[in-house]
């Protein structure tokens, strides 16, 4: 088990070093840079900007040094003092700018898995033991529905029907008189009740997919041989079923932990702006059209880190569940 854990840590840590590329690659893509549009932003306010103001602003920022040089400066930064650069736009260490929000959006994508899991592997396994039955067809009518609504579209009709039907607000990530308090328990609990409904919103479709993924797999392993042949041995139902087919039957899930939180952390932004969330969605946003390339570049390594963390979490998982999986990797 521990070889197999250092391997996927080592896999995991290759990865990112090749996420960190793609990454920069990615945000050197877009035309020009943040000098060009800085300068257009003064030209916009009736400034005059020359071409030599725009060069000296490039020296200013560093812009001026070749992709790769000013890739290896980016990340041994980020590696021997975990600094992500300057933000061009707030003059501020990245990692300052991004602050609490990037730990809201750690905060909400865990919530939300929590609150897919802890859903859809019940009511998939009551679906699957109970099949045909009338809690079978209601768990397969909400899952329809829930893989049909997008994500925004639920944010909004939720934020609709609080004012108007319930005459009050669930945007935002605090009540007012928590939004500039100093962290406390009843802060805490605040912020957790608020979380509600972007959990909801966020993990009604991957709920809704869990719940037939873990129904359609316990069904086609509760009928299987061994699974009989212990039954006729006299285990009980009960303990039968929570040894043998419902462990097997966990595998896919744990197996999808990782793109289910890429999906979480990928609609995020948008349901952030309908909720008026503090996370990183907005700044990101902003980041991307400002052309603030370390801004924008420290978050997009920060949340696909935050997915290739949860797809190490899934293999680990996968291994404790399933003992041929981690034997499979020891005889490799």
């Amino acid at each position: 088990m521990i070889r197999f854990i250092l391997q996927r840590l080592a896999t995991t840590i290759v990865t990112l070093a090749l996420v960190s590329f793609v990454t920069f690659i990615i945000i050197e893509l877009p035309p020009g840079d943040y000098a060009e549009r800085y300068a257009f932003k003064l030209s916009a306010s009736g400034i005059k900007v020359t071409e030599a103001d725009i060069n000296a602003l490039r020296v200013r920022f560093g812009l001026d040094q070749p992709l790769m040089q000013r890739y290896w400066t980016w990340i041994t930064k980020i590696v021997t003092k975990g600094d992500f650069g300057l933000s061009f736009q707030y003059q501020k260490p990245v990692m300052e700018v991004i602050g609490e929000r990037i730990i809201f959006t750690a905060i909400l994508a865990t919530v939300t898995l929590v609150f897919t899991y802890g859903l859809a592997i019940p009511i998939g396994v009551y679906s699957a033991i109970r099949q045909y039955s009338i809690g079978d067809y209601i768990a397969t009518i909400l899952g329809y529905i829930g893989l049909a609504i997008p994500s925004f579209m639920l944010a909004l009709v939720m934020l609709y029907a609080s004012v108007k039907v319930f005459n009050m607000n669930v945007g935002g990530l605090f009540s007012p008189e928590f939004i500039d308090a100093p962290w406390s328990w009843a802060r805490v609990l605040d912020m957790l009740k608020h979380l509600i409904v972007p959990a909801l919103v966020l993990g009604l479709s991957g709920t809704a997919f869990q719940i037939r993924t873990v129904r359609a797999t316990l069904l086609d392993e509760k009928n299987l041989l061994y699974v009989t042949a212990a039954r006729a041995k006299g285990l009980p139902e009960g303990r039968l079923l929570l040894k043998y087919p419902i462990r097997v039957a966990l595998n896919p899930v744990f197996s999808t932990i990782g793109w289910e939180l890429t999906s979480i952390v990928s609609g995020a932004p948008i349901v952030a702006m309908v909720l008026n969330l503090p996370d990183t969605g907005p700044l990101f946003l902003n980041s991307l059209l400002d052309q603030d390339m370390y801004l924008a570049g420290g978050m997009l390594l920060l949340l696909s880190g935050l997915t290739i963390l949860g797809t190490f979490l899934s293999d680990v998982l996968l291994a404790v569940m399933d003992p041929r999986i981690r034997r499979g990797m020891v005889t490799q």
